[in-house]
């Protein structure tokens, strides 16, 4: 399982660890990323959504189906 959003396709970046003395090294900076189940009422199913924290913020605020069909528009979620 890839660590991507299904909803917003936010996924991790790379950077670099800076030290004290300046000393940079490579990183990965991780998203706050966990698998939930959803009950889509219109299609009357639980589904299984690996999302972010900010995906999650977004199905809170406009809904599961309208986060499911922006998601689907912008090819990030194909349904069934």
């Amino acid at each position: 399982m890839s660590r991507i959003c299904q909803i917003t396709r936010k996924k991790s970046m790379k950077g670099n660890s800076v030290a004290h003395s300046n000393h940079k090294t490579r990183r990965k900076f991780n998203v706050n990323f966990f698998s939930k189940r959803f009950y889509w009422v219109e299609k009357d199913c639980w589904i299984k959504l690996n999302i972010s924290a900010n995906g999650l913020r977004t199905i809170n605020k406009i809904g599961l189906d309208a986060a499911i069909k922006q998601a689907s528009k912008k090819g990030y979620l194909i349904i069934q």
